[in-house]
């Protein structure tokens, strides 16, 4: 039985994903009563990520489950050992990786979260799972914490934090990737700088849509 499919991971991913749409529909009643000028500067091209993601103390955030899914999927399908998440949230992205290398025989995620609630009940649900050993949460600025003591080779990327440092992420990460590793971006539209670039093939990877609003990139070179 893959660790996705007992009952100890399947009870607790799936109770996350239930508050995971509470916590958005909080999230949209309280958008949709925000002023124009409110909504853009929390939502807009210059919001404040650290004033956004304060506020969304208490929001899951979370990948769907279908990326989740598919997170599992190319983790094993790799045989990932060494993968780096840029946005931890509660932790259902990383239960999902976590998973996928302990099936593969072990390794470790690196994963960054900004907000220090959040990474208090991370952490709770890492151990909940049986998953904590395979899991280094940074807590801090992905800016700093992901910029330091990373492994020489990176199989898989998983970008789900503040959109608009996706560029500034993989900047940090990329000589480290492997070529033929892979870069997961959630919410890929919300930050056209980053599709321009991961999709122009002079950058050395090829890149497609996956889904809604996924973008699933390969490094080449």
């Amino acid at each position: 039985m893959t660790t996705i499919a007992m009952p100890r991971f399947a009870e607790l991913a799936g109770q996350l994903f239930i508050d995971d749409a509470r916590t958005r529909a909080v999230m949209r009643q309280k958008y949709d009563a925000m002023t124009p000028a409110e909504q853009n500067s929390l939502f807009g091209p210059a919001a404040d990520y650290r004033e956004f993601y304060s506020q969304a103390r208490d929001i899951h955030l979370a990948v769907s489950r279908q990326t989740a899914k598919l997170m599992y999927m190319l983790a094993r399908s790799m045989r990932a050992v060494s993968v780096v998440e840029f946005g931890t949230s509660f932790g259902v992205s990383t239960l999902h990786l976590a998973a996928a290398l302990k099936d593969n025989g072990g390794g470790r995620v690196i994963t960054s979260e900004f907000e220090p609630s959040k990474v208090d009940r991370a952490r709770a649900n890492f151990e909940a799972a049986g998953l904590a050993d395979l899991i280094d949460l940074r807590a801090g600025d992905a800016l700093d914490t992901l910029a330091k003591d990373l492994p020489d080779r990176i199989d898989l990327v998983l970008l789900d934090g503040a959109k608009q440092l996706y560029p500034r992420i993989l900047a940090l990460l990329e000589s480290r990737i492997r070529i033929g590793g892979l870069i997961v971006a959630d919410n890929a539209d919300m930050c056209p700088q980053y599709l321009t670039a991961i999709r122009d093939p002079e950058n050395g990877y090829l890149s497609v849509p996956f889904g809604e609003d996924v973008e699933l990139s390969q490094k080449l070179r």
